[in-house]
């Protein structure tokens, strides 16, 4: 871990396991990595969710934007740091640095994040918890990318169906929120994924889906490079939607 204590830092390998047909890092994969971060760095300062369970509280991701130069290769080494930007009573921002092995910067993450009762499913006060102590890790470290954004579509055409099964399900008892990502990138046909590499990636969390929901999924070409996609639960509310820019 960095010795800033307001950042964390962590280092990984892109093992060959995790890595795409290009042996590149799958986005998937980071995407987990990302969130695993989101977690060590919690842990670490009092806020891990082990800790909120016992209290009857978990970490719910709401929005996160992931901007890339480039991925790392099979084989390579690389580190993820984290930091808080703000905290709000029921939101917090959290952003990323991917660095490559040389510690170049990469590729950049925002992220937005709720605390949830486990048992009404509301909303929590982030700055009544613990004496409101989550704001003494705020840092100016700056994440030189947009924040997510709005996406809509208009499309009612069904691009894709499925039903969400055990491998989906995570601690949480709901669709793990990297399933979504990785469920969306499979709507794309491989041959574009030969030519092209994704740039930027948003997801925008609405509700939860659960065991045996059925999942459609509503794709939207935007522009030669950009889809926008919605992900709605037995034909009926909307779950998520994303948006994929491709270069």
């Amino acid at each position: 871990m960095s010795e800033n204590n307001q950042i964390g830092t962590y280092r990984f390998v892109a093992e060959p396991f995790h890595v795409d047909f290009n042996g590149r890092l799958a986005l998937g994969v980071l995407g987990n990595h990302l969130l695993n971060c989101a977690g060590f760095h919690a842990t670490d300062r009092g806020f891990g969710i082990a800790t909120l369970h016992e209290e009857n509280f978990t970490w719910v991701l709401s929005r996160l934007a992931i901007e890339l130069d480039e991925m790392p290769y099979q084989y390579e080494e690389f580190s993820i740091q984290t930091w808080v930007e703000n905290v709000y009573r029921l939101f917090t921002d959290r952003n990323f640095a991917i660095l490559n092995k040389d510690g170049k910067k990469i590729g950049y993450a925002r992220s937005v994040w709720a605390m949830i009762n486990l048992n009404t499913r509301k909303p929590a006060d982030l700055l009544a918890l613990h004496g409101g102590n989550i704001v003494d890790y705020v840092t100016d470290e700056p994440c030189p990318i947009e924040k997510p954004s709005r996406i809509k579509l208009s499309t009612q055409e069904v691009a894709a169906t499925l039903t969400a099964k055990y491998s989906d399900i995570d601690i949480n008892g709901h669709v793990n929120s990297i399933r979504y990502i990785e469920h969306i990138l499979d709507l794309f046909p491989i041959e574009l994924y030969k030519t092209k590499r994704i740039r930027r990636f948003e997801m925008a969390y609405v509700a939860e889906s659960y065991y045996g929901d059925v999942l459609s999924f509503f794709q939207e070409e935007i522009s030669g490079n950009e889809y926008h996609v919605e992900v709605k639960k037995n034909n009926a509310e909307v779950v998520c939607r994303a948006k994929v820019k491709f270069e």
